[in-house]
Parts: structure tokens; C-alpha cells; sequence
């Protein structure tokens, strides 16, 4: 199937309702201009960020035929009230928050607050009403985000007593993309992470959806006594996932997916955010349409690249 290429169009500042919470829930869609029965991609974005990051993504996505919608969530420096921080200082923030040992949670609520208002959505939105195709919703995420989605497709948290956490998996969400998402918690953390993000003490073994997987080699963080390895455990301790992009020389951010020129890259490539475009998108596809070619097709064109800018299992 030859590759679709549509014009987008976005819409800013839609506003759910969501009772109790310290912000309102806003949102933005970016959509193909033409087209029907367009597939969901709910997209949770990284610490710090807002719904207003990851073109990279978010339009590729889109130009290829999916809806994305992006939630704000509560740990975004813009609610933080500190829009311009350095990564740094908006850790320290976010710990003084006294929010913060919940927003993980609210995360979830978040996404699933978007699913439940799909309608009020496509109202708000010129041109999308009656577009969607409900039975086709995708999730993805980096980072903080990808534990967002880890959750809604299956991982749990362990409690602070050691018990296995609430499920609160989306059966919703058919396949999902988890990009720099951290691995198991326990004796893997530091003692950090043990310290102040108690929620990273998670398992993956109930995480059976369909799930893709992408991690630097390079990626090396505070939150884990393990190297870039953490990043793939996702991949290897769920049952679910079944594909690993690992990108060669990769950090954190992935060359730059959290937007255009945007500072908190450390490892600018552009040829590794189009590999992580393209083999995202490839896989949603393949979820989509199982006869397909393309996945494969992606596959065996990233095992020809003589420039090695990642390598692919499977399951």
C-alpha cells in the first residue's frame, strides 16, 4: 500500500471538563484536512512539556493519516508557573509541589478523561466532527509520558507496602508506543528515584497490549543504577511488547522528537528522529492493516542502512 500524505490542521486550547482538578484539562488535535475514518493517536508528553511539543511526531503522524491528540498535563512548566526553567530547576519545582507525588496518577485520569469526551472534541474542532473511527484509538509517549501509557496498556506500580498496584490498563487503547520509557523498579532504581519517584517501582508483566519500544544506547540516567539497558525493559519483561527499536548513539531524547531546535536535546540528529518517525508510524500502521507490507518493508530497509542508526527486534 503506497504511503498516504495529507495536508494538517491543528486546533489549540480545547478545554474538557475535568472535575476537582487544580488545572483545567486543555488539549490540542492535529489532523489530516481530508479524509474519514481517521484512527486516534492519544499522545502523552515528557516532563516539563505541554501539548504544545513533539511536532517531529505529531505532524509526521498526522500527514500520514492519524488524529493525535496531545492533554497538558499537571507537570508541565507551564502550570508549574515556570515556563522558561532549566530542566534542573523544574525537577526541584515539580518535588515542592506538593501535587507531585500524585500527578502520575492524575496522568492516567487525564488520558482517559480525553477518551471519555471524544465527542466534545470533534465539537469544538472545525471540520472533524464525525471523522474519527472509535474502534481504532492508539496511545504513545516519551518519557514521563511513557509511563503514562505503560499504565494504560498494562504495567502497574507497586505500592508503598510492596503490594501489586490498581490496574488501570485502557482496553481502549489497541496498541501503544512507549519512546525513553524507564524499565522495572526495585533494585533497579537509585536511590533517587527510590526517594522521590516511588511510582517508577513498577512491573510490566500484565502489560499485554501490543506495544513498540524505543531506547538510546546512550541514554544514561540518574533514576536507575542500570545503564541504557533500562530503557528496553519494557521490551524484554512484558508480555505485550513486541518490537525494540534501539537507536544507535541515542540519549534521551532521541535526537530531538520533543520539538523543532528545542534545547533539552543533547543529541541532535535529524536522520534519528525520521528513523523514529518512520518505524512509529510503520507500526501503528501495522496494527492497522496486518496485510500490509510496510512494517516489514521498514524493517528491511533499516537492516540495509549503511549508516546503522538503530537495529530492530521482534518477538
Amino acid at each position: 500500500m503506497k504511503e498516504p500524505i495529507f495536508d494538517i490542521q491543528t486546533t489549540n486550547a480545547i478545554i474538557l471538563a475535568a472535575p476537582g482538578r487544580e488545572h483545567p484539562l486543555e488539549v490540542r488535535l492535529t489532523a489530516p484536512v481530508t479524509s474519514t475514518e481517521l484512527p486516534l493517536i492519544l499522545f502523552a508528553h515528557g516532563f516539563g512539556s505541554s501539548a504544545y511539543g513533539y511536532d517531529p511526531l505529531v505532524n509526521y503522524w498526522a500527514a500520514r493519516g492519524f488524529v493525535v491528540i496531545q492533554p497538558t498535563f499537571l507537570d508541565s512548566k507551564t502550570l508549574l508557573g515556570i515556563p522558561d526553567a532549566s530542566h534542573h530547576d523544574a525537577i526541584n519545582a515539580y518535588l515542592a509541589n506538593p501535587t507531585s507525588s500524585f500527578i502520575w496518577r492524575q496522568r492516567v485520569t487525564d488520558v482517559k478523561l480525553v477518551l471519555d469526551q471524544l465527542d466534545a472534541i470533534e465539537k469544538a474542532t472545525t471540520g472533524i466532527e464525525g471523522r474519527f473511527d472509535r474502534n481504532q484509538v492508539f496511545a504513545a509517549g516519551h518519557s514521563f509520558g511513557s509511563h503514562t501509557v505503560g499504565l494504560l496498556l498494562g504495567s502497574r506500580v507497586n505500592g508503598l507496602d510492596g503490594a501489586l498496584g490498581e490496574n488501570l490498563r485502557d482496553e481502549r487503547i489497541k496498541a501503544g508506543v512507549l519512546l525513553s520509557a524507564g524499565g522495572r523498579g526495585g533494585d533497579a532504581l537509585s536511590e533517587f528515584a527510590k526517594k522521590h519517584f516511588t511510582y517508577l517501582d513498577q512491573t510490566f508483566d500484565e502489560l499485554l497490549t501490543p506495544t513498540f519500544v524505543a531506547a538510546g544506547d546512550n541514554d544514561h540516567s540518574p533514576l536507575t543504577v542500570l545503564g541504557p539497558e533500562w530503557f528496553t525493559e519494557a521490551y524484554y519483561l512484558s508480555p505485550g511488547a513486541d518490537a525494540l527499536l534501539t537507536l544507535t548513539d541515542g540519549e534521551h531524547m532521541l535526537g530531538g522528537i520533543t520539538g523543532y531546535g528545542a534545547q533539552e536535546t543533547t543529541d541532535e540528529n535529524p536522520e534519528r528522529v525520521g528513523l523514529v518517525q518512520k518505524m512509529s508510524y510503520a507500526y501503528f500502521r501495522s496494527k492497522l492493516h496486518p496485510e500490509d507490507t510496510f512494517w516489514r518493508d521498514a524493517i528491511k530497509a533499516l537492516s540495509e542502512d549503511s549508516d546503522k542508526l538503530g537495529k530492530i527486534e521482534e518477538k
